[in-house]
Parts: C-alpha cells; sequence; structure tokens
C-alpha cells in the first residue's frame, strides 16, 4: 500500500474527529472546557480513559518489551488495580466533597498556596514529559511510514499533528474529549484484535498452541521470584498500586475527567471498571507480543522492540491491516496527547493564572488567555518531541515510567502528608523539599550498585521519592493547635 492511501486514511479519520468536536463543541464555555460541565456520562469516561492510560507507547512498547521482560509487565497491571481501588475510595471522595475544578487546590486548603503551586508545577512539568515521550514515539512511526516517503520532514510531521489536535480540542475542551477518547479507544482496541486474529491465521497456530509456543521460549513468565531483581513480583505490584495513584489520581488530566461526571458513585464505577478491563486489555497486549515474535523468528524480521509491531504490520500483514494498524496507531496517540494539551491549560489557567477567581475579568477574556495558553502548551510539546527525536530510546515506556518515578515522587508525598497528617508546614520551604527529593532518587539510582550490591531497584523508586518527601515534610512542620 502507498504512503499517498495511508495518508488519506488518516486524513479521514481526522475528520471524522473535527466532527465529533465541532458537535460536541458547540455553545461550550469555560467550565466545558475544564470539567465538561460536571455533565459527562460515566461509561464513557470509563471507556475512554483505557485509551487514555494505553496511549501509542502501550499499542506498540509492550508487546516490543516481551522478549526482554516476558510478560512480567502484568504485574505491574495487577498493582494498578490496587492503586485505582485507593483512587476510587480515597481521593475521589476528597475531591468531590471539596468540589474542585482543580485537584490541587486541596493542597491550598490543606498546606498553603505554595505548596498548591508546587503541585501543580510538579505535574505540569511530568505531564509534559511524558506526554511528549508517547507523543515522539507515535510521530516516529507515523514518519516512517508515510510521510518521509513524502518528503515532508519530521518536525512538519509533529507540526501537523499538533495542528490537528489543536483543532478538535481548542473549543469543547474535556466536554469533546470524552466522546473523541471514545471513538479512538474502539479504533485502537479493534486494531489490536484484528491484528492478533491475522497473527494467528498467518502461524496457523490456535490461542492453545500459540501460549505453548511462547512458554517454550520462556515469554509467558509472568511472575518473578528474585527478591533482588528489579522484576520482582512485590516490587512491581506494589510499585504498579503507586503508579495508578499518581499517574492517575494525583493528575489532573485523569482527574478532570473523573470529576466531570455529577456524581460520586457514577465516578466510582468509571475507575473500577477502567480497572478491570484494563487487566484483560494489557493481557491482550502482551500475547500480541509474543504472536510478534513468534513470527518475527519464522519470517527472519530482524526488528525488536519498538519497532516490532510497526515493521511487521506494514511490511509483512495485507494492505487492509497495515491501515488498521495505522489507525488503531493514531487512535492510540491522540487520547494521550489532546487529554494532555487541555489539562495542561487547565492547570496553568486556574493554577497559576487564577482565572477562576479573576472577578473582574470578562468570560471573553478568560477564553482569550485560555487559548494563549492551549496554544502556548502545542509549541511547548513540538519542541520537546524535538528532543527526544534528538536522543531516542529503544523502549519509550521504560522512558516515561522513569520520569514517572521522578516527577510524581513529590506529588505522592504532599498527598500522602496532606491526607495522613494533621501537622502544619512551613508553606515556603515545600518548594525545596519537592526538588531535593528527586535529586537523592537521581543519586540513588545511578550509585545503587556500589550503594546496594546486588539488589536492584526499579519502578519502586517512586515510592522512596515520595517517602523523602513526606519525611522532608514532617521536618519542616509543626503540631497543629487545636483552639
Amino acid at each position: 500500500m502507498t504512503p499517498y492511501l495511508l495518508f488519506v486514511f488518516v486524513l479521514a479519520y481526522f475528520s471524522i474527529l473535527l466532527l465529533v468536536a465541532w458537535y460536541t463543541g458547540r455553545n461550550s464555555n469555560n467550565e466545558s472546557f475544564f470539567i465538561g460541565n460536571r455533565n459527562s456520562n460515566w461509561m464513557l469516561v470509563a471507556f475512554g480513559m483505557i485509551g487514555t492510560s494505553l496511549s501509542g507507547v502501550t499499542f506498540v512498547s509492550v508487546p516490543g518489551s516481551v522478549s526482554r521482560d516476558n510478560f512480567s509487565y502484568f504485574q505491574i497491571t495487577l498493582g494498578y488495580l490496587l492503586g485505582y481501588i485507593v483512587i476510587s475510595y480515597v481521593l475521589l471522595p476528597l475531591y468531590y466533597r471539596l468540589q474542585l475544578t482543580s485537584i490541587y487546590h486541596f493542597l491550598s486548603t490543606r498546606l498553603g498556596i505554595v505548596s498548591y503551586k508546587t503541585g501543580a508545577s510538579f505535574f505540569i512539568l511530568s505531564r509534559t514529559l511524558g506526554a511528549t515521550a508517547r507523543l515522539y514515539l507515535v510521530v516516529k512511526i507515523l514518519q516512517d511510514a508515510i510521510l518521509e516517503k513524502l518528503g515532508i520532514p519530521f518536525w512538519v510531521t509533529t507540526f501537523i499533528i499538533l495542528a490537528m489536535i489543536i483543532l478538535y480540542t481548542y473549543q469543547g475542551g474535556v466536554k469533546t474529549i470524552v466522546w473523541t477518547d471514545t471513538l479512538q479507544t474502539t479504533c485502537m482496541l479493534t486494531g489490536l484484535i484484528i491484528c492478533v486474529v491475522f497473527i494467528l491465521n498467518a502461524l496457523h497456530l490456535s490461542i492453545a498452541q500459540s501460549i505453548y509456543s511462547m512458554g517454550k521460549k520462556g515469554y509467558t513468565t509472568m511472575f518473578f521470584t528474585e527478591p533482588n531483581s528489579k522484576l520482582f513480583f512485590l516490587k512491581q505490584i506494589l510499585a504498579g498500586a503507586f503508579i495508578s495513584i499518581t499517574m492517575t489520581g494525583m493528575d489532573q488530566e485523569m482527574m478532570q475527567k473523573n470529576i466531570s461526571v455529577k456524581k460520586l458513585g457514577d465516578s466510582q464505577k468509571n475507575v473500577m471498571m477502567m480497572a478491570i478491563v484494563m487487566l484483560f486489555v494489557i493481557l491482550l497486549f502482551l500475547f500480541l507480543g509474543g504472536l510478534l515474535y513468534l513470527f518475527a523468528e519464522q519470517k527472519h524480521v530482524a526488528a525488536t522492540g519498538d519497532k516490532l509491531f510497526p515493521a511487521i504490520a506494514l511490511n509483512y500483514m495485507p494492505p487492509f491491516v497495515g491501515v488498521i494498524f495505522i489507525i488503531a496507531l493514531v487512535s492510540a496517540l491522540f487520547p494521550s496527547a489532546d487529554g494532555a494539551i487541555t489539562a495542561l491549560t487547565a492547570s496553568v489557567c486556574i493554577d497559576l493564572l487564577n482565572i477562576n477567581k479573576r472577578g473582574n475579568w470578562s468570560e471573553e477574556l478568560k477564553r482569550h488567555i485560555r487559548h494563549i495558553v492551549h496554544l502556548f502548551f502545542a509549541a511547548v510539546f513540538l519542541l520537546f518531541v524535538m528532543a527526544y527525536k534528538w536522543v531516542d530510546n529503544q523502549s519509550m515506556i521504560g522512558v516515561i515510567l522513569k520520569v514517572a518515578t521522578y516527577t510524581y515522587g513529590p506529588l505522592l508525598g504532599l498527598f500522602a502528608f496532606s491526607i495522613l497528617s494533621k501537622r502544619l508546614v512551613i508553606d515556603k520551604f515545600v518548594p525545596f523539599i519537592c526538588v531535593i527529593s528527586p535529586i537523592i532518587c537521581y543519586l540513588l539510582d545511578n550509585f545503587q550498585k556500589r550503594l546496594l550490591g546486588s539488589f536492584e531497584i526499579g519502578l519502586e523508586l517512586l515510592i522512596i521519592n515520595g517517602g523523602l518527601t513526606f519525611v522532608g515534610l514532617m521536618l519542616i512542620s509543626k503540631k497543629q493547635i487545636s483552639l
């Protein structure tokens, strides 16, 4: 199939997104943009959030990691389930009780304005780094498969995709994203299932036979019992729990969709339904990864890691499957990028610029400022994607999780201290604690062999980071005086 025809299919898909955006963005206002007027359907939010949680990185990197880490990623997914329980029954009731538009406003009421700004700033940093890493991976695949053959430079490809995202999120925000995420998740999961069925047929294997073949090569090893290994199941499950608590429950992008649901009970159902579905979806991605490596061995495909799935889909599958792969990949791209830009816009406008409290500002002025911030983040995304291209990496999911351990750790410490302790902090010192903790973790991570010998620290570095922040906050706190 020619790159021109693939490009036509991508444009057709985007046209559908624009139509949905136009329909859902009519008569929208700032409240629609930030929290969807608190009237989103919980089932739509739950289904759409699967696409946001997975992204193009999961679509490509999780199958690509099977030869290296086997099915160990499922250990992390089990941890996600535990984390989603905490989100549903600890964090969501808190957010609904306080009627929050920005979840970081909770830090203001509990610790102080500087703590509030610090938490929001760490979210902005973390979401920018993570979302642009996800965006880079998919843009790179689209560039290699389509745009490079059309003579279009990488930076132009990135610019065009960001322009597409701006077009359909510019007006409606969360109200639009709830619907577009649903469409995109449907396309992504449909593509996943079709690719699995095709490879099974190409290999002339049943599901049971393919699992047996994967098992002979060790791919299906799911639980690792060596305590010193970074893949040790207790480390991975515990890390997964805290990753979901921080990257979902303490993340404005994910939570603004949840709090856009009218009732707390429905929002809780949304999170728990997403958690259960995610278990099966991740298992299917890992199964696909095993199939891809069996197929690669049979057909002598040299690609590995993030390059494996695109190489097989675009070069060894029929044209219609290649089209489905591209559409599914684009569908995986947009939920992670559009929601991130919208959430970052919301956080800057509400948390840093305080436009909701500017009573002397007209609705039109607030809308104008929101549009400027929205475009600003599109430009930032372009710069960061180009930076990732310069660095490049074999497995972007590893990069994203590593970034999360450093940038979400302070948020974990801030929220944990605010919820579990009644002590008051010296607010002005909070930013220093939140910066020092990741620096200590960075040193620990890079010198762990010298310090810990054969014991390996993996994603549980997030927990250590949060713990250091918590201890630091305790050191600059005092007992609350009861009157």
